[in-house]
């Protein structure tokens, strides 16, 4: 019986040794290959004193390492936690701290910007990945390689005992750590295989990043069945054209991405000069995807199904919606019902249910949910909606933020948010987290963050911004300050000046007027 994720690959290994578990361009690894390589990884974790429950920070670009790392790490009973390469070294410094990481786990690749961590205070230690002179011990990947595992002895993993650590923009400009358990992890690789079909025959496409969530699929989904992931590189994913050659070339049967990717690669990438029979399954999830382009593809790809996903992060996925024909308007595609083993209310701003057809809260009760924020009762607290059965004994929603209302079929349809976060890029950004950020440089009197909507109903971050005084501003310089704090995701595409903000009768900015204003100086 399968009760953590590190048992996965011990079960692949011994009834698939040679079948390829994660494919790289050219490059893959065996089950067999990657059990080895991740008990090494193991192995040297526990020499160097990383015990059950301890952090260890992944730190590096889509390759076949990570593969290692993360079983790796699970297997010495730590908890992997992935960081955005491209982050900020401050958001990365923070994140360490924040965990107490002792060890992180990297490649040549990003020696250059470890340098510049390890030159900070943190509670770095090991460096494992590279060989580099520091503050410290670095050992680089073909030593660990070498590691005789005569005597390796893992820990005992319970379903309950964290897995993972995804970090995500937060509210209060502070990034918040949201915790997975073994458990909610395989119930999250469980479910969607046997709604999907899944099986060894698979080629997943991997094309999420490791510190967003949808990367589950590929690492968690995928090797359950004994199928194999194929991990998209990154500059792939900026050249439209390639990534379908990739794709055709590689066979990929499960595309699972957001919707941006793949209006890209409707709009630029020559998708009707290749071969994508191979498809069985595209699924998207993230953001809202554009009715119109979503009937192109399907009408393109007529023999590939297509799922609309949809979840946060703290409880990875709970609905989906099958999309049988293309749609035959440009009205909003349902998010559906939710998953096996998942329950839902949805409830108005007094904690009450709504009737059918009104607008509410959508809280979540499932097999996949967090056990709640690292470091942080307070939220973990808020983020809870509650029902007492019995003394002591509590029914546990994820209060997910999100406006919803059933139609008449009773599926589920997405309004958007009760708070300030958006999805864009299929990121989660909070917008006061920018406006904050915005706020620290000296120029910056005011700043409101808004989302415009174009013509062409693409979505654009804009930051309006009143400078102090009557100082000058240079938008590039306030770009370039704000890019050394935040992701690259969370950076508005534009930054306009505006001497005399609109405000509500209660002084406060008036966002909905500006977006007119917006609106009005593009027309």
């Amino acid at each position: 019986m399968i009760y953590s994720l590190p048992q996965i690959i011990e079960y692949d290994a011994s009834v698939s040794p040679d079948k390829d578990a994660f494919r790289c361009l050219d490059v893959s690894i065996s089950y067999k290959d990657l059990l080895i390589k991740s008990r090494q990884l193991s192995s040297y974790l526990i020499e160097t004193g990383i015990q059950k429950g301890d952090r260890v920070a992944i730190y590096m670009n889509r390759c076949l390492d990570t593969a290692v790392a993360v079983y790796g790490i699970l297997m010495s009973g730590a908890v992997y936690v992935p960081i955005d390469p491209f982050t900020p070294v401050l958001r990365t410094l923070f994140i360490l701290q924040d965990c107490g990481i002792s060890h992180i786990v990297t490649t040549t690749l990003q020696e250059k910007k470890i340098r510049a961590i390890v030159r900070e205070p943190s509670s770095l230690q090991f460096i494992i990945g590279i060989s580099m002179e520091s503050g410290a011990i670095a050992v680089p990947w073909d030593k660990i390689f070498k590691r005789s595992l005569k005597n390796y002895e893992p820990p005992r993993i319970l379903e309950q005992d964290l897995a993972f650590i995804l970090y995500t923009s937060g509210s209060t400009g502070i990034p918040k750590g949201i915790m997975h358990t073994h458990y909610s992890g395989l119930s999250l690789a469980k479910i969607a295989a046997a709604q999907y079909g899944f099986n060894e025959n698979d080629r997943i496409g991997t094309f999420a990043p490791l510190h967003f969530d949808p990367s589950t699929f590929g690492y968690l989904v995928s090797p359950l069945v004994g199928a194999t992931a194929i991990i998209i590189p990154d500059a792939y994913l900026t050249l439209p054209v390639s990534l379908s050659a990739l794709v055709e070339k590689e066979k990929i049967t499960v595309w699972y991405s957001v919707p941006l990717m793949l209006i890209q690669l409707l709009i630029h990438g020559e998708i009707q000069k290749h071969d994508f029979s191979s498809l069985r399954w595209v699924l998207f999830a993230g953001e809202v995807f554009i009715t119109k382009h979503l009937r192109a593809l399907m009408k393109i790809w007529p023999h590939a199904n297509f799922s609309n996903l949809y979840g946060p992060a703290e409880v990875i996925l709970c609905t989906f919606y099958d999309i049988g024909t293309p749609p035959e308007t440009d009205d909003p595609i349902p998010i559906g019902t939710v998953w096996e083993n998942t329950e839902y209310k949805i409830l108005d701003s007094r904690g009450m249910e709504v009737e059918r057809g009104q607008a509410g809260e959508l809280v979540v009760r499932t097999a996949t949910m967090m056990s709640g924020y690292w470091n942080n009762k307070e939220l973990t607290e808020r983020s809870f909606f509650r029902i007492s059965v019995a003394e002591g004994y509590d029914h546990i929603y994820y209060r997910t933020g999100d406006l919803v209302k059933q139609n008449d079929l009773g599926e589920l349809l997405f309004l958007g948010r009760n708070d300030r976060q958006i999805k864009l890029r299929g990121y989660r950004i909070e917008l006061d987290e920018v406006e904050q950020t915005f706020l620290k440089h000296s120029k910056v009197q005011e700043v409101a963050v808004v989302v415009f909507k174009g013509e062409d109903d693409s979505r654009e971050l804009y930051a309006v911004v009143r400078p102090t005084g009557g100082s000058a501003l240079d938008t590039r310089e306030i770009i370039d300050f704000c890019s050394s704090l935040l992701p690259s995701y969370a950076i508005p595409d534009v930054v306009e000046v505006m001497h005399d903000f609109p405000r509500t009768s209660s002084g406060k900015i008036d966002r909905k007027e500006i977006v007119k204003i917006l609106t009005a100086s593009k027309v």
